[in-house]
């Protein structure tokens, strides 16, 4: 998938699923049922401890876009990308990570916080810029940010839950990612999928 045509699916979609887990055993089966609750838009962190092979897994599935997150060095963004990932996300700034994904042909959302980190995102070459974190930050933030950088597509992540979603959405972000209300620590130390999918 081209970063074009990315940024314009993300949109569609607004949302993503980004499963940050140290319990490798519930990993896929938690992500299967983000799926299966009605995302598109799936990403794995390179924390999970067995990342690569999920997203190599999960990557052929027809019902699904992978993502690689916590991507901070090129040589991480390139494992990624030779596993399947279809998009890179940081929870920082990287210039050389930016550039790796754009060499890589896909498409890269580093994190940033402030106007600035915003603006130097975009013109390293990033289509998405992540909020992060967006807790207690709330939409005006971002309305705010997009008064006089218009041009610039918004993804908040952490902090965004069921509550916040439609504020976030409607003050312009480009689309919105769930962290813990969508994989609740609980459900994912007691592996009830189906509460998962029941959130999603």
């Amino acid at each position: 998938m081209h970063p074009d045509e990315f940024v314009t699916y993300f949109k569609t979609c607004r949302a993503s699923a980004i499963l940050r887990t140290d319990d490798a055993e519930a990993a896929g089966p938690a992500m299967d049922a983000a799926v299966r609750g009605g995302f598109r838009i799936g990403e794995f962190t390179l924390t999970i401890p067995n990342a690569l092979d999920l997203i190599r897994e999960f990557s052929k599935r027809d019902d699904l876009v992978v993502g690689a997150g916590t991507v901070l060095t090129v040589d991480d963004a390139e494992r990624a990308v030779e596993a399947g990932a279809k998009y890179l996300v940081s929870p920082v700034v990287d210039e050389a990570m930016i550039e790796a994904a754009g060499r890589l042909g896909v498409a890269a959302m580093p994190g940033t916080h402030t106007p600035t980190e915003m603006l130097r995102a975009y013109r390293a070459g990033a289509r998405l810029q992540k909020l992060f974190p967006a807790a207690g930050i709330g939409a005006k933030y971002i309305k705010a940010c997009l008064g006089p950088m218009p041009f610039l597509n918004i993804v908040p992540t952490h902090g965004v839950h069921a509550s916040n979603a439609a504020s976030h959405l409607k003050a312009g972000a480009h689309a919105i990612g769930f962290v813990a209300p969508l994989f609740d620590p609980e459900l994912m130390r007691s592996q009830n999928f189906a509460g998962i999918e029941e959130r999603a």
